[in-house]
């Protein structure tokens, strides 16, 4: 694995996480999604979110399933077979692709991942569809093809304001943050959240703008903007 991270889902684990047998048709699959969904709801007590994720990512798996069992020849002139999984990747791997190393079933697939991934992408290597779902993380959401992102800088820069470069749960943004910007705590890059890839245009990168505590009794890092006025005062009186 090269970026990113990422998990499998089988039709067996598919089939465990809502406790159905193979052939279920679509009432007893709804009926068991529901009842499962409702266990593990993280609204309710004792719910769980991963829980909850991997009961959507069964449902949708199973729903794609071939309605009829599919038989094979022997191994040895066995033709190619045509399987479905769920691809569960973050905002970094959707951001930038990648390639990844799994296991499926007993075999090892490669997978080369493009940018600019979204929810519900297929992805297909080796007569493997895999079916893109995002994992959920506050501080990187995707969302479309949106990304949004929490950047944490100190809080006299962010009152400040300039052009100042921000960590990010994606790296480093050089971003400019106005008045109005750090007021809301909210700016806005056009064209720089997922890449643009098939009919799908570029997103927008929206950066969250959280202040840091501030240290060494209130004095935080100086700014972009008041080391300019500095300067210029400087340049001025001389």
């Amino acid at each position: 694995m090269t970026a990113g991270s990422s998990s499998v889902l089988s039709f067996q684990a598919a089939r465990a996480i809502l406790g159905v047998a193979p052939g279920a048709d679509e009432r007893e699959l709804r009926a068991a999604y529901r009842e499962a969904a409702k266990r593990a709801h993280p609204d309710r007590p004792g719910g769980d979110a991963a829980l909850f994720r991997d009961v959507l990512a069964a449902y949708r798996l199973l729903q794609d399933a071939p309605s009829r069992p599919i038989h094979f020849p022997p191994a040895v002139t066995e033709p190619a077979r045509v399987e479905q999984a769920t691809l569960q990747i973050d905002a970094a791997l959707a951001f930038a692709g990648g390639s990844l190393d799994l296991a499926l079933d007993g075999r090892k697939l490669r997978l080369t991942l493009p940018a600019g991934l979204r929810e519900d992408d297929k992805v297909r290597v080796e007569n493997v569809t895999f079916r893109v779902a995002l994992k959920h993380d506050p501080d990187a959401l995707v969302r479309g093809g949106d990304l949004w992102l929490t950047a944490k800088l100190d809080a006299r820069a962010l009152s400040e304001g300039g052009r100042i470069e921000v960590a990010t749960p994606l790296g480093p943004r050089l971003v400019w943050i106005s008045t109005k910007a750090a007021a809301r705590g909210l700016v806005r890059l056009p064209g720089q959240g997922l890449p643009a890839r098939g009919p799908h245009r570029a997103g927008d990168l929206f950066l969250r703008l959280e202040a840091l505590g501030q240290g060494n009794g209130g004095e935080g890092a100086e700014s972009v903007a008041r080391s300019q006025l500095k300067r210029f005062a400087a340049a001025w009186a001389a």
